[in-house]
């Protein structure tokens, strides 16, 4: 096992002490432990976004491939 220093918030090494001595267990022991489950979560975790909203609908003489027109279209309905 390697051993490294880390740079903890005060009140993060307190919890992680009090976790440790309920637990009876190292606090190396404890750390490792929750470093491998985040890890674990990251690599897991697959995000997709659901997006809803309304339906497009084509609109009679609008050119799709004009920006110009496009905009002008969206900036009437504000």
């Amino acid at each position: 096992m390697t051993r490294t220093t880390l740079a903890l918030d005060d009140t993060l090494l307190r919890s992680l002490k009090e976790r440790a001595a309920r637990e009876g267990r190292p606090l190396h022991a404890l750390t490792n432990d929750l470093l491998r489950l985040a890890l674990a979560v990251e690599k897991s975790s697959s995000f997709r976004l659901e997006l809803s909203g309304w339906e497009a609908q084509e609109q009679p003489g609008v050119n799709v491939f004009d920006r110009d027109q496009l905009f002008d279209l969206l900036g009437s309905q504000r």
